[in-house]
């Protein structure tokens, strides 16, 4: 079965509406739910630290560890789940991790001390960190490349709306109650996602008609080995470990060294949210019209100049933090968008699910090793604030110049297999 046979096998409703049916159109709006928790989930964990860590009575090292706990068991899990990656219906696959993602968040909300909370962060990370892959194995088989940027533009607004709506939420009901309160307002969201998922969405299990590898290890072994995603491998690689460098750090940061009152913060993520959820769909139609590598290439320029501005800032107004936050948000989905659809070219359709599944693996265990690597590097004074963030700023820049030119090969090698000369 070739990839187009596998792009127009998800639907044969001919009513289009923007280009897509109107059950592709769903499809996508229930996908973006999903990232959505899973990426909430996640990026909660750096706005709850400046409440996290007093709470807790843990060091910046110590919250630092909590995040990549999660990263770590999600690299683990993702190289143990890609051998079978390719040998179930994604819709079922999607379900069953999502609902141990589900289980791993209650323990979260549960959590009474620092060492249960990490173990919630463990267990969560297992499954919610191979969610991600799965996402995209499902646009990869469903969706042609010329459309994979509108795709992954609206499906990226789980980010988005993770700020609007999520984090804002949560820093609500964290402020007004506790930190547990916040995990397990995401439970109960989640749980309401496991059902429609169950009862919306339809098989995704055309690549079981593939020729495959009889044996898991043989199939995860023949993706690993394949010398065609090594370069896709290692570009995600450098994105993850410079993207996950700040992330962790981000409230504390703004709270103790820019100055920014711990009950603004939530402003702070509801409009830099707003403006992304414009971004996201926005550099989607973008990276389809004029190029993925070009957007990515404005996507880098925007990252470096916006990241070294705000590793440098010093006291300053809301405001300016705002708009640095939403610029800083343009450079990321301007790199995010096009570097996954541009990848989600490279693996044959019977690797789709393991090339996405080890993928997600290197870029939770690089992001886990960025965090670690970040808590070594930065300090935290008596008062709270950080010193040598500055100096993380400069090597994220240096990451994602280096990406920039990997990245230039891989849009080459997609350029040579769709036989055309811009991707």
């Amino acid at each position: 079965m070739t990839e187009q046979t596998l792009a127009a096998s998800i639907d044969n409703d001919r009513e289009l509406e923007h280009g897509f049916s109107r059950y592709q159109s769903g499809l996508v709006a229930l996908l973006a739910v999903v990232q959505f928790t899973i990426i909430l989930d996640f990026i909660i964990m750096s706005p709850l630290g400046a409440i996290l860590m007093p709470a807790l009575n843990i060091s910046a090292a110590q919250f630092g560890l909590a995040v990549s706990a999660y990263a770590f068991s999600a690299g683990i899990s993702g190289v143990l789940a890609a051998g079978f990656a390719d040998r179930f219906d994604r819709k079922h696959l999607l379900l069953f991790f999502y609902i141990g993602f589900t289980a791993g968040t209650s323990l979260c909300a549960l959590a009474p001390s620092y060492h249960l909370l990490l173990l919630g962060r463990i267990v969560t990370g297992v499954f919610g960190g191979v969610v991600g892959s799965i996402v995209l194995a499902i646009i990869t088989d469903l969706f042609p490349l010329q459309l994979r940027g509108r795709v992954m533009g609206f499906v990226q607004t789980a980010f988005a709306a993770s700020q609007v709506l999520g984090i804002p939420a949560g820093l609500f009901l964290a402020n007004h109650w506790n930190w547990h309160v916040a995990f397990g307002a995401i439970v109960g969201f989640a749980a309401i996602v496991v059902l429609a998922v169950l009862l919306l969405m339809r098989p995704v299990d055309g690549h079981l008609r593939l020729k495959q590898e009889s044996n898991p290890f043989a199939h995860l072994l023949a993706t690993v080995s394949e010398p065609n995603y090594t370069l896709a491998f290692g570009v995600t690689t450098l994105l993850a470990t410079g993207g996950y460098m700040l992330m962790p750090f981000g409230s504390a940061y703004t709270v103790h060294n820019l100055g920014i009152d711990i009950v603004q913060l939530p402003t702070i993520y509801l409009v830099s949210g707003l403006f992304s959820v414009v971004i996201g769909p926005l550099v989607g139609r973008i990276s389809d019209t004029f190029g993925k590598y070009p957007t990515f290439l404005f996507g880098t320029a925007m990252s470096v100049v916006m990241v070294t501005i705000y590793t440098h800032l010093g006291q300053v107004g809301l405001v300016l933090v705002i708009a640095v936050n939403v610029l800083m948000f343009v450079g990321m989905f301007s790199r995010m968008i096009p570097s996954q659809a541009l990848i989600s070219a490279i693996p044959a359709p019977h690797q789709r699910g393991s090339f996405s599944a080890v993928s997600a693996s290197l870029q939770q265990l690089s992001g886990g090793l960025g965090s670690v690597f970040a808590a070594a590097v930065i300090a935290q004074n008596d008062d709270g604030s950080l010193r040598y963030f500055d100096r993380l700023g400069f090597i994220v820049v240096g990451t994602s110049l280096a990406a920039l030119v990997a990245m230039y090969f891989v849009q080459q090698q997609v350029a040579r297999k769709a036989g055309t000369a811009v991707v």
